[in-house]
């Protein structure tokens, strides 16, 4: 057996595979358990690669490292290209609209952070993390990870480990808030509209095309990895902001920009249509990035997470909450009663603006059976909303310079 017990200890490239596939395989399982129709879904995945690493097992950081930035640009990658061709309709009208209350909700969060932090005497490069958790943001995660680094002014795994102190109760504080809208606004869902509404304007941003489009050339498969190259480059370009560094797209926004532009721009010129767009392939990519991701980041935070959480982290988890719950809710509350926003919209966009798709799952649970408003609430805010919490978690990182 000694074979087998080489393989469980071991530190090379199988067995942190091996606890990747368990991480991946035991939290996809677990994400289909539901507690009065909410599951956590996808995250339970975070949370098991946080259990096998508190473990001890041994691992390959370098390795954990590759696995987590790649398979975040898949993810959003495939994002793109799925939400690109409805993205700039989404503008128009109403969706100009929802998004400016997504802005909204980002700021406030982002006051909200500070405010803690100099009350508290939390380091805002920690307050980053917890920020990022707080608002079920991945890629804001990373962004604020490679900014510490870059910086040296703490390590990525604190960014990791308040991540994921934030995050569970996040989950619980957003769907929460989509339920107490209903009482404080007098909410009846036997009145409320179910139909797409002029009002909010985002009928295509989706990220579906409502025809199908045949392309006029025989291009139909975009070349994935061209895209990821591209991005990785627009995502390398430093953009000034009179701070100690400066910001950048990143490793996830800048695939997200070219692979929005790129989908959109093909379903404008037709080189190819919804065949593509909305494609097992496209879906597929982003689940499988994801779940890569969050597996990494659960094994590399993990060792210490029990720790952190004995000695204070637990106020993190409080911390989180708060940031989660001020700024939803506030915006939440003022877009029904003075913007009229439909309810099924308003809870699809606040899932959008902490782009969580925990919550789409609880507000398609909520809306009548064939009402796509939450869909398009969500999919209006979702990628200014991605742009927003990127930049915001590397502009905490900066402000504790």
């Amino acid at each position: 057996m000694n074979w087998f017990v080489n393989l469980l200890t071991g530190t090379g490239v199988g067995p942190t595979i091996l606890y990747l596939s368990v991480a991946i395989f035991a939290g996809l399982l677990l994400g289909k358990i539901k507690v009065k129709g909410v599951s956590l879904g996808i995250t339970w995945v975070l949370f098991v690669g946080i259990l096998v690493s508190a473990l001890g097992v041994s691992l390959n950081h370098d390795m954990l490292h590759v696995v987590k930035e790649l398979g975040l640009i898949f993810f959003v990658t495939g994002v793109g290209i799925q939400v690109g061709p409805g993205f700039f309709k989404a503008f128009k009208k109403g969706g100009l609209k929802l998004n400016l209350l997504a802005v909204a909700i980002v700021v406030l969060g982002v006051l909200t952070t500070i405010v803690i932090s100099k009350a508290t005497g939390e380091s805002l490069a920690v307050m980053a993390g917890v920020y990022t958790g707080a608002i079920t943001n991945t890629p804001g995660m990373s962004a604020a990870q490679q900014t510490v680094t870059e910086l040296g002014i703490g390590t990525p795994d604190t960014i990791a480990t308040g991540y994921a102190m934030a995050y569970p109760l996040a989950v619980v504080g957003l769907i929460l808030t989509c339920i107490l809208v209903r009482p404080i606004c007098r909410v009846k869902l036997d009145e409320e509209p179910t139909a797409i509404a002029s009002d909010h304007g985002a009928s295509d941003a989706a990220g579906t095309q409502s025809q199908e489009v045949k392309p006029k050339a025989k291009l139909r498969i975009i070349p994935i990895f061209v895209i990821i190259a591209l991005g990785i480059l627009v995502g390398s370009i430093p953009i000034p902001v009179g701070m100690a560094a400066p910001v950048k797209l990143g490793l996830a926004g800048g695939p997200l920009v070219v692979a929005l532009l790129v989908s959109w721009l093909g379903v404008r010129k037709q080189w190819f249509g919804a065949e593509f767009t909305e494609s097992q392939g496209v879906n597929m990519l982003r689940e499988v990035g994801i779940a890569l991701f969050l597996a990494a980041v659960g094994l590399g935070a993990g060792g210490s997470f029990v720790s952190t959480l004995s000695e204070g982290g637990y106020l993190w988890v409080l911390y989180g909450f708060i940031i989660t719950m001020v700024p939803e809710l506030t915006v939440a509350i003022i877009a029904r009663l003075v913007f009229k926003v439909n309810y099924y919209t308003l809870i699809g966009m606040i899932g959008g603006a902490t782009t969580d798709p925990p919550v789409l799952a609880f507000a398609n649970n909520v809306a009548p059976e064939g009402c796509k408003l939450p869909d398009l609430g969500y999919a209006t805010v979702y990628p200014l909303t991605m742009f927003l919490r990127i930049f915001s978690a590397q502009l905490l990182v900066l402000l504790a310079v």
